[in-house]
């Protein structure tokens, strides 16, 4: 993806965002040269990967299968071992329409995905097989507590305040119908490193193109930005 395009759709999705009745905090908004400055107050934000996350999944079609993300607050894996402090992730994403987030689970990680706003969230869900393939039996999801199966094939779609649960192994792609949606992620401790099994292999970070300066960096530039990292890792 070229760095003008990043910026594009950053720009796009904050509007979009504040459209819909959201905010960002206030580290979205640092520049690359505040970023250059920053010390150890802002070591939770790199370290827990907080921030901006655009990706085109390696398809060089954004629109077509792509996702942006705001990762809001995430523990860490220290944490989740130890069971004590942050263990949970809260994000926001924005979906366009027709726009696909391949098919795949999470091993360890439980979300809630909440329609927040906006058009239709549409989703295929699968179970996993034994050899992490796509099985054929129907899958049993909680819909806002309410308990749901739902066969092989069939589309779910959320409304704008509706919510499901997707347990760990379950397989699971969505898009966007009728308009744009901005959705809500709550769960346990994000490790985007870690903890994604895609059904295809896909790139999950792309490669940038620096065409122009970032408007703000992503969750992948910080150790580019973040000088106070950088020095650490030299000594």
């Amino acid at each position: 993806m070229k760095r003008s395009e990043v910026n594009t759709i950053m720009h796009g999705a904050d509007q979009f965002i504040r459209h819909c009745g959201f905010y960002l905090p206030p580290f979205a908004y640092w520049t690359p040269a505040e970023w250059r400055s920053k010390g150890e107050e802002a070591r939770e934000i790199v370290e827990n990967q907080l921030g901006w996350d655009i990706t085109d999944f390696g398809s060089g079609r954004f629109d077509a299968e792509g996702l942006f993300l705001f990762t809001l607050r995430n523990g860490s894996k220290d944490e989740m071992r130890a069971k004590r402090g942050k263990l949970y992730c809260e994000k926001l994403m924005v979906v366009g329409v027709d726009q696909v987030t391949p098919m795949h689970f999470h091993w360890n990680k439980v979300e809630d995905i909440i329609n927040r706003g906006g058009g239709k969230l549409s989703m295929h869900l699968y179970n996993a097989n034994d050899e992490e393939g796509l099985a054929d039996t129907p899958v049993v999801v909680s819909l806002d507590g309410v308990r749901h199966q739902v066969k092989v094939g069939e589309v779910v779609r959320l409304h704008p305040g509706e919510s499901i649960t997707l347990p760990p192994r379950l397989y699971h792609e969505f898009w966007g119908e009728e308009d744009r949606v901005l959705v809500g992620e709550v769960s346990l401790v994000n490790d985007d490193q870690h903890d994604n099994r895609f059904h295809k292999t896909v790139g999950r970070f792309p490669a940038i193109e620096e065409d122009e300066e970032p408007l703000h960096p992503l969750v992948m530039d910080y150790p580019r930005y973040y000088l106070h990292a950088r020095q650490e890792r030299s000594e």
